[in-house]
C-alpha cells in the first residue's frame, strides 16, 4: 500500500545580488499566488526566506521539490536569479511541537510578503 501523502513545514533561504525591493516584492507575490501552500516570505534587497506548507509521501520528496521551487518559478514570477543558500523542512508534528516550546516560531507577520 503507498504511503500517504502528508504537511511538511518548508523553510527556504536564497540569496543573491541586491535587486530593487519594489520588484522583489511584486515577484514574491506573484509566488505566493503560483504556490497553494504558501505561507509567508519575508524579504530584503540580496536576500529572501519563504515559509510554506509542502505535500509529499517522506522528507526526501518535500525537500526535493523544495530545492526546486525558486528555480521552476524563476520565469513565470520573475523572480530574481539567486541562488538557494538554506533549507529546513520538518513534519507538521515537529513544527508545532516547537511553535509550542517556544523555539522556531513562527515570523512576526503570518501570510503575506514583508519585508525584514
Amino acid at each position: 500500500m503507498p504511503e500517504q501523502a502528508r504537511l511538511w513545514h518548508v523553510v527556504l533561504s536564497v540569496s543573491g545580488q541586491v535587486t530593487p525591493l519594489s520588484s522583489l516584492r511584486v515577484s514574491l507575490e506573484r509566488l505566493a499566488y503560483d504556490h497553494s501552500f504558501f505561507l509567508t516570505a519575508r524579504y530584503a534587497a540580496d536576500h529572501a526566506e519563504i515559509r510554506y506548507w509542502e505535500q509529499a509521501r517522506d522528507l526526501h520528496d518535500a525537500a526535493a521539490i523544495a530545492l526546486r521551487l525558486w528555480g521552476e518559478h524563476k520565469v513565470t514570477a520573475n523572480l530574481p536569479p539567486w541562488e538557494i543558500v538554506g533549507l529546513e523542512v520538518v513534519d507538521r508534528a515537529t513544527y508545532h511541537k516547537r511553535v509550542a516550546e517556544g523555539f522556531g516560531d513562527p515570523p512576526p507577520h503570518l501570510g503575506g510578503v514583508h519585508p525584514y
